[in-house]
């Protein structure tokens, strides 16, 4: 769908990939009603009554989250998120310490190899 976008509608001269009708920034009461729009074509009569992608920003966090869950290294996953390491922590905190179990597996597996083929 975006690469469609992008040969139809091209992008703005600094990169962005929508753009108001005059070429600058879409304003946030815009992009709001345009997202709130594109819900209601998209979901159901009983997804729209739920939360679902009723902000942006949920569907990122899920995105990070998932990305963690399925064992990217956390660095690997703020960089992705554009984030630092210190915010990756902070706002995800609770997703990797459910990893513990996983990292103390991987841990454990380490140091048998270690043990078995010592350098």
């Amino acid at each position: 769908m975006f690469r469609d976008h992008i040969r139809t509608y091209g992008t703005a001269p600094d990169g962005r990939l929508f753009r108001a009708v005059g070429g600058g920034r879409v304003r946030p009461t815009e992009y709001t009603e345009m997202r709130q729009a594109a819900r209601g074509k998209v979901l159901s009569a009983e997804e729209l009554e739920t939360p679902l992608a009723e902000v942006p920003y949920c569907l990122r966090q899920a995105g990070i989250s998932l990305w963690i869950k399925a064992g990217v290294d956390p660095v690997e996953a703020a960089r992705r998120a554009g984030h630092s390491g210190a915010v990756l922590f902070r706002f995800y905190a609770k997703v990797i310490k459910g990893r513990q179990d996983q990292d103390n597996d991987r841990i454990s597996r380490a140091l048998a190899e270690q043990a078995e083929y010592p350098e």
